[in-house]
């Protein structure tokens, strides 16, 4: 039900844009009416919230994607290897996002998910997860296995810029 709702309330909306962009007559509240008659209207306090894009962080794909985002990468890159049923990488990650965030673009992010990515784990010798890389100019300068408060990861990534 409240799916559906939700999504009355989006069409309405990418509706009421065509239209009012000059794509066809003008919308009125019967254009909106729901098949029980029910007349659907937006309701400033419900407003539904979307994320920012990030370009600051990014999901490694696989091994050519990591080699041309991160290897070749003239920024300096944090490299972040974790799994989907990992407790811990599910505290370090947003937490590690919001640190790289705060650099404004002095480094980024890569997340790579070692169930899905297998070759590069074993490529970078990451026997245990959360770990974490600093890798610049292709190289690993620093690294870390396990959770960091937010003071440790402000020192690892201002070791990391320089």
């Amino acid at each position: 039900m409240a799916q559906r709702l939700l999504l009355r309330r989006f069409l309405a909306s990418v509706v009421s844009r065509k239209f009012s962009q000059g794509w066809g007559p003008p919308l009125t509240s019967q254009a909106l009416q729901t098949p029980r008659g029910l007349t659907v209207t937006p309701n400033p306090a419900r407003t539904i919230y979307t994320t920012r894009i990030s370009l600051t962080t990014f999901n490694i794909q696989d091994g050519p994607d990591f080699q041309d985002r991160v290897v070749n990468s003239e920024t300096p890159v944090v490299v972040d290897f974790h799994a989907q049923w990992c407790g811990p990488c599910k505290i370090l990650g947003p937490r590690l996002e919001k640190m790289v965030a705060k650099q404004h673009g002095k480094v980024v992010m890569a997340k790579v998910d070692i169930d899905d990515n297998t070759d590069l784990a074993i490529e970078y010798e990451v026997s245990a997860v959360p770990t974490v890389l600093a890798m610049k100019n292709g190289d690993v300068v620093d690294k870390f296995v396990g959770i960091k408060d937010e003071d440790q990861l402000e020192a690892f990534l201002k070791k990391l810029i320089g």
